[in-house]
Order: C-alpha cells, then sequence, then structure tokens
C-alpha cells in the first residue's frame, strides 16, 4: 500500500513545526516532511518525533535552486555536508534537491555538463553519508517560470549519466501533469530512478480528489512498481485540513 508523507509546510500554516507533526501523526499517517532546514527549530521537530513516533521523509538541500551555479561546486558540496548533519540528526535518509534556474546566454548542453558535475559531487557526499539525493523537475507553465529541470527524461538523463546509487528522482506528479502528462507510463518506465514522489490535484494544487488526475489509478500503479518509499502530499487545502488530509488517506486505504 502507497505510504503517503505529509508536508507540512502547506498545512496548518499559523501552527508551529511540532504542533503540526502532532496532528499528522494523530491523523495516522506514516511520516511528514518539510522544505529547507535552516529555518526550523531542528531539536523541537526531532523531540515532536520521538514523543509522536514518526520518521520524517525527506528535508531539502539548502540552499536550494544553486545546481545549475557556476562556479559553485565547492559551496554545493559544503551545503550537502551540513545538510546531511541535519539530515542524521533527524535520521532523514532523503535530501531534496532544486537545480535552478535557465542561464540565458549559455547553451543548454554547457547548463547539462555544469549540472552533471555539480550533482555528481553532491552524490559523492550523499554516498559517504547514507543518503539519497532526489532531483526534482518542475513546471514551467504555472508554478516556475524559467526553470531548467522539466520533464522526466531529461532528469533521467542526467541521473544515469551522474551514475551513483544516491542520486536518484522527485517525481512529482503535479508538476509532470502540468509539464507532460503520461505520468503512469512515466513513472513505470522510469521507477529505477525514481527515490520520491509529490502529489498536488491539477489544477490548482489542491486536493488530490476533484481534478484532472485519477490519484487512485496513480497509488495502484506506484505499487505495481514494488517501489516501497514515500509518496508525499503536498498540495494547499481548499476544506478543513483534517478532512482534507483524510480524503487524501482514503484514496490509499479504500
Amino acid at each position: 500500500m502507497t505510504r503517503l508523507s505529509v508536508c507540512i509546510e502547506m498545512f496548518w500554516g499559523d501552527l508551529p513545526m511540532e504542533e503540526r507533526i502532532a496532528r499528522v501523526a494523530a491523523l495516522g499517517f506514516p511520516a511528514f516532511e518539510f522544505w529547507g532546514w535552516k529555518n526550523k527549530d531542528i531539536p523541537a521537530i526531532k523531540a515532536a518525533m520521538t514523543e509522536h513516533n514518526i520518521p520524517i521523509a525527506a528535508l531539502c538541500l539548502e540552499p536550494g535552486h544553486s545546481l545549475i551555479r557556476r562556479h559553485y561546486e565547492a559551496e554545493m558540496v559544503q551545503a550537502t555536508k551540513d545538510t546531511a548533519a541535519v539530515a542524521a540528526e533527524l535520521n532523514c535518509k532523503t535530501i531534496i534537491a532544486t537545480v535552478g534556474n535557465t542561464i540565458d546566454d549559455e547553451s543548454y548542453e554547457i547548463s547539462r555538463r555544469r549540472v552533471v558535475r555539480n550533482v555528481r559531487a553532491i552524490g559523492k557526499v550523499a554516498e559517504d553519508h547514507g543518503l539519497t539525493i532526489v532531483l526534482e523537475p518542475l513546471n514551467t507553465l504555472v508554478d516556475h517560470h524559467g526553470y531548467w529541470l522539466r520533464t522526466m527524461a531529461q532528469a533521467v538523463d542526467i541521473v544515469q549519466e551522474v551514475g551513483s546509487p544516491a542520486v536518484k528522482i522527485l517525481m512529482d506528479i503535479y508538476h509532470q501533469q502540468i509539464t507532460e502528462g503520461n505520468n503512469i507510463a512515466n513513472l513505470t518506465e522510469y521507477i529505477d530512478e525514481i527515490g520520491h514522489f509529490h502529489t498536488a490535484g491539477v489544477p490548482g494544487r489542491h486536493e488530490l480528489v476533484g481534478g484532472e488526475q485519477d490519484y487512485r489509478a496513480i497509488f495502484k500503479a506506484i505499487d505495481a512498481t514494488g517501489y516501497d518509499g514515500y509518496v508525499g502530499l503536498e498540495y494547499r487545502p481548499t476544506m478543513d485540513t483534517e478532512e482534507s488530509l483524510k480524503q487524501a488517506l482514503s484514496l490509499v486505504e479504500d
């Protein structure tokens, strides 16, 4: 059965992170996740994890959107080491990495070579720390204009050239539906390169029910691949938060 992780950045925005963790656990979810760690009270989060017996599925590499930057390899290696230290404190094994925006005055291939070089460098750090870096393609039509890494095929190309067991892809079903669709075929074809999933309804980035995607079918397709990682809920609720999350849970419990 699909294991859902709640991205607490998107829910209960008026509550401290540790209270959000408590609510996720009370609803019966097996894990939670968040974005950047630099603005978080890590000891408080760790205490909440222990109190409520719930693990963290993923957190983000900081700084984000930097893997395409020129002359930034050493800084990204250090950033990965710093993030790895926080991940170790929380026993988090998956680190989300965003690439950054297209550089207008250079060709795709030059940017690609730099991204591969930088990802290979941080992948070595991840290997040393027992972590998995997941690269996230994002849509450029609605949410992230100018972002460089867009399609699953593009991400697979990068991951395969890097050639590290510690580097995989975060397939965000919401972003990929907007960019290219074909989600079930793509996740099935590329499952060996996928290390994490995110979900949200299209259009609007709201609940999984009521949009143009059939998430019951998508979850069944993920299960059919044998994937045993987490699938993150990363959407903005339009109804009562608890009821919204219960609705999402029902899609994997039916």
